[in-house]
């Protein structure tokens, strides 16, 4: 039987996690794509905690008017400025399953405009 979608990324996922993984200095940038919005956080691993996240939904890019490719170049720029003054300078970018592609390719690449490393 083929698989649904989900499914397929789900695979995806889990082939990725088995090697990415985050620590406190090098922190693990996780992606959610919905279909409206787009979420991120820097994840620490060892200790099991999330040390910063932001969406698309912030109240930093409330009232931003655009595409959802646009309002993730935001998302990413805006993740880089709260990790820099977090002191987090580099980052594991863990896309999740999805396609590195659109939406998701926007917010890496702001994110390294914004000042971070992966």
């Amino acid at each position: 039987m083929a698989l649904t979608k989900l499914e397929k990324r789900v695979r995806i996922k889990s082939r990725v996690r088995k090697i990415v993984s985050g620590t406190a200095e090098r922190p693990r940038m996780s992606v959610f794509r919905s279909n409206k919005e787009i979420y991120t956080q820097l994840i620490d691993d060892v200790q099991g905690v999330t040390l910063l996240s932001t969406s698309s939904k912030a109240k930093e890019l409330a009232g931003t008017t655009g595409t959802k490719t646009e309002k993730a170049a935001l998302v990413g720029k805006l993740v880089a400025e709260k990790a820099v003054a977090a002191g987090i300078t580099t980052v594991v970018f863990d896309r999740n399953g999805y396609l590195y592609h659109g939406r998701v390719k926007q917010l890496a690449d702001a994110a390294r405009e914004g000042g971070l490393k992966f």
